[in-house]
């Protein structure tokens, strides 16, 4: 028998900016017609309709002076996102070159900010938009094989915040201990990141693969184990983000980049931001799971199963392969999946095609 697909939402959208210079929260979060803070009641390009809001709670991240120390800055709470007085005065006095942004709809967890991305350990910050497929027959395994210090720094009950707790294992087990004074002031390295990013995902879907026999029986009459895992995470220096899916025939989440040498509001137009280029450098880079803006040439998508890294405001792309990865780079995957969890599989062409006068069309 086919395994049914759940119909709870995933965790919500995920908006990655990091810049040579210093940008105004509220220019990005806020202000823009299609911010994250609009994205997260009124979506326009979500594809299932039935719970339209992520009004779970939020999250920021951001990075402050090295004075300060490495770690980032997280403020979160469980307000919907579109009505905290809070993150609006916040926003519109602070500045940062590295940014997180998250707004939630439960899955697993309790409402509340132990459970709001994004997640950081020292100088490390991390993030989560999707699901880790059959959760509660992994999670004991997980938890189990994760070293003392991991497993007692999760402090919430969200599979993301496991997630984060494995990537943190794994870097420690490669010979990078997340606690380091070193590593969390210089940075772990961009190509460090990536090699245990990929390493979480490998073991993320052995643990899977691995559910006992004796659970098969309900994984077949209903137990859903495939996995969205769209995760960021960042040391302060260096961006990697996923866009994955454990299928080879489903489509993942989407995933979306910008960059150009400024992130700017048009005169006149309230709300009309754009990435501007006035030459082939990038001074900003954009990651959002929705584009920020409906304009058509300002966004790449990022392809299925790859990961994106920032590091120094260059972009670079690379196919995650696995057994879950296609070579076939005509072929098209279902959507089904990742609608059925409330998320955009959008591509570029379809946003161009259903994009009329920058709105798009329902």
């Amino acid at each position: 028998m086919a395994a049914k697909t759940s119909l709870e939402k995933v965790k919500g959208f995920t908006e990655v900016y990091k810049g040579k210079d210093e940008i105004l929260l509220s220019e990005l979060i806020l202000e823009p017609q299609h911010s994250i803070l609009t994205q997260s009641y009124d979506s326009r390009l979500r594809l299932d309709s039935r719970r339209p809001h992520n009004g779970d709670g939020f999250g920021l991240g951001y990075y402050t002076s090295p004075t300060l120390g490495p770690a980032p800055c997280i403020f979160t709470s469980t307000i919907p996102a579109w009505n905290c007085i809070n993150l609006h005065r916040l926003s519109a006095k602070t500045t940062s070159k590295l940014i997180f942004a998250h707004v939630r709809a439960t899955t697993e967890g309790a409402l509340s900010d132990s459970n709001c991305h994004p997640f950081n350990r020292n100088g490390l910050m991390w993030m989560h938009n999707g699901n880790i497929g059959g959760w509660k027959h992994v999670k004991r395994s997980l938890a189990m094989g994760l070293q003392e210090r991991w497993f007692s720094s999760v402090g919430g009950s969200t599979d993301s915040e496991w997630a984060f707790a494995l990537f943190l294992d794994v870097l420690d087990r490669m010979g990078y201990d997340p606690d380091s004074p070193l590593f969390n002031k210089e940075g772990f390295g961009h190509s460090v990141l990536r090699k245990a990013m990929l390493k979480t995902i490998e073991k993320l879907n052995a643990l899977i693969v691995g559910i006992p026999d004796k659970e098969r029986k309900e994984r077949e009459e209903g137990l859903d184990c495939r996995s969205l895992l769209n995760f960021a995470i960042s040391d302060g220096h260096s961006v990697v983000c996923t866009r994955y899916v454990s299928s080879r025939t489903d489509e993942a989440a989407s995933l979306y980049w910008s960059s150009g040498t400024s992130w700017q509001q048009d005169r006149g137009t309230k709300g009309r931001y754009r990435m501007e280029r006035k030459d082939r450098g990038a001074d900003i880079v954009l990651v959002a799971s929705e584009p920020l803006t409906f304009e058509r040439d300002d966004w790449v998508i990022v392809p299925t199963n790859s990961t994106l890294t920032i590091h120094k405001q260059a972009v670079m792309i690379h196919p995650i392969i696995d057994e879950y990865y296609n070579h076939n780079p005509s072929y098209k995957r279902s959507t089904g999946f990742a609608v059925s969890k409330g998320l955009d599989t959008t591509t570029t062409e379809e946003k161009k095609q259903s994009t009329v006068n920058g709105v798009a069309s329902e």
